[in-house]
């Protein structure tokens, strides 16, 4: 018995002291983060995978600006505590998928998994600047510092290890060299692209500021009696130096800065303000279409500001559709369907914007009190020659009048588009058979032409 025992001690403290090893050999001491071997290792087996599937790896290479005076003048165990905070902050910045590593002093890296979109990279960068420049709370000190960040991508800027860590290291020192606190691509084109993008958010912060947004509308022509019986509201920025920039430009940017909140709420006020005007013209069931972002859900908001101004403008609930998209729904939080419920009970409408090209989950649509579906212009586009986009939207609108939703069929363009849709029993179309999104006093001018088609 007592040599079994024995021999269970020896075997775990055996297998103890191989676990440390083994930590010891692929991790950090100090911020428990895998080192430099561990990066090796992990990124090997990352190339390898992306070989077989043809996927995008980017490496961020990121050196932390001013830490040497940091450990200098608050002592090394203070250093020690920001580079713990450090490997936190960035762990929070990045997916379950990617590795966060410390190679060394204040060298850091992240491999980044499966990024044909640069987006998702840019994002990423951005969010680590902004993260590690908050300051650092570290018992009784405080300090500031910042990060550089080269990014280089497998397979394009390099093809293994040593290659792709060389690319990313000249790209930090490039972020050096421009003053520190940002990112910068090995690939010239690639860096063309983000100092671009950053310059548009910078001009994006000034543009509400300095009115620089403009608002076009679109006719939604009702189909049982020919007239204009809602309008959709586009936002357009006007840039000061570039012209008209195109919101598949910058709504993204907004959303990713948050500016979507502030922006959104502008285009409210703006095109409720035309609505006002406008029923004079067109009659007190005139609506006016606005879309809402994902991220503008994300916030709390009972939507009391809109509604109050709705009220002052003597305008009710029925005069606003917000549309919204059928992600938004596929799993929605308890702010999504309190924020749908609230202005539902207030009278104002919801569309499903681009139906059949998202999740095409049909759930969503019993569950939610929806008003309208509209046809995607994908699926409009080839009516006319292709039978199964015609028997789509066919099936979209006898499903849609089950449910008791009026049906909008977007992107109508031909004369022979709208008589397939109106034989189908669509009940609205916008495109531009009717009018392309126009400024408001164009706007008007097609309102008090009071017929716009013959149904």
């Amino acid at each position: 018995q007592y040599e079994l025992s024995a021999f269970i001690r020896d075997i775990t403290h055996k297998k103890q002291s191989e676990a440390l090893i083994w930590q010891q050999a692929n991790f950090d001491k100090v911020t428990g983060l895998p080192n430099r071997h561990m990066f090796h290792n992990r990124l090997e087996q990352e190339i390898r995978k992306a070989q077989r599937t043809e996927q995008q790896i980017a490496l961020l290479f990121i050196d932390l600006d001013h830490f040497k005076e940091v450990n200098d003048t608050l002592g090394h165990n203070v250093g020690d505590l920001l580079l713990i905070e450090t490997a936190q902050r960035l762990s929070h910045c990045v997916r379950e998928i990617d590795t966060v590593s410390r190679l060394g002093g204040d060298e850091f890296t992240v491999i980044l998994l499966g990024v044909n979109d640069i987006k998702i990279v840019e994002r990423i960068a951005q969010s680590i600047l902004k993260s590690i420049s908050e300051p650092f709370k570290l018992g009784d000190e405080v300090a500031y510092i910042s990060a550089s960040i080269g990014i280089t991508f497998y397979p394009s800027d390099a093809t293994n290890i040593e290659d792709m860590l060389k690319s990313a290291d000249q790209a930090m020192y490039v972020s050096k060299s421009l003053g520190r606190n940002q990112s910068s691509y090995y690939t010239a084109a690639l860096q063309a692209d983000a100092q671009q993008r950053r310059l548009l958010i910078n001009d994006l912060r000034h543009a509400l500021v300095d009115n620089q947004f403009v608002l076009h509308f679109q006719p939604i022509v009702d189909m049982a009696t020919g007239r204009i019986h809602k309008a959709e509201a586009l936002i357009r920025w006007q840039h000061p130096t570039r012209g008209m920039v195109s919101p598949l430009e910058f709504i993204s940017l907004a959303e990713e800065t948050g500016l979507i909140n502030e922006i959104g709420d502008w285009v409210f006020y703006e095109a409720t303000r035309w609505t006002h005007r406008w029923i004079e013209i067109a009659g007190q069931d005139f609506q006016i279409s606005i879309n809402k972002s994902p991220v503008q859900f994300m916030r709390e908001d009972d939507h009391s500001e809109w509604l109050a101004h709705l009220t002052k403008l003597h305008l009710s609930g029925h005069n606003v559709v917000v549309e919204i998209t059928e992600g938004l729904l596929l799993n929605p939080t308890e702010q999504v369907t309190g924020s749908l419920s609230k202005l539902h009970d207030a009278g104002v409408q919801i569309a499903i914007d681009d139906f059949g090209t998202g999740y095409s989950s049909l759930a969503y649509i019993k569950k939610f009190d929806i008003d309208y579906l509209k046809i995607d212009k994908a699926f409009v586009n080839n009516i006319e020659t292709n039978a199964n986009d015609m028997a789509l939207c066919e099936a979209i609108i006898v499903m849609a009048h089950k449910l008791g939703l009026k049906v909008i069929a977007e992107g109508v363009e031909t004369e022979a588009q709208r008589k397939l849709l109106r034989d189908s029993g669509c009940d609205y179309m916008q495109g531009y058979l009717f009018s392309e999104p126009v400024p408001p006093e164009a706007f008007e001018a097609l309102l008090k032409a009071a017929a716009l088609v013959v149904a």
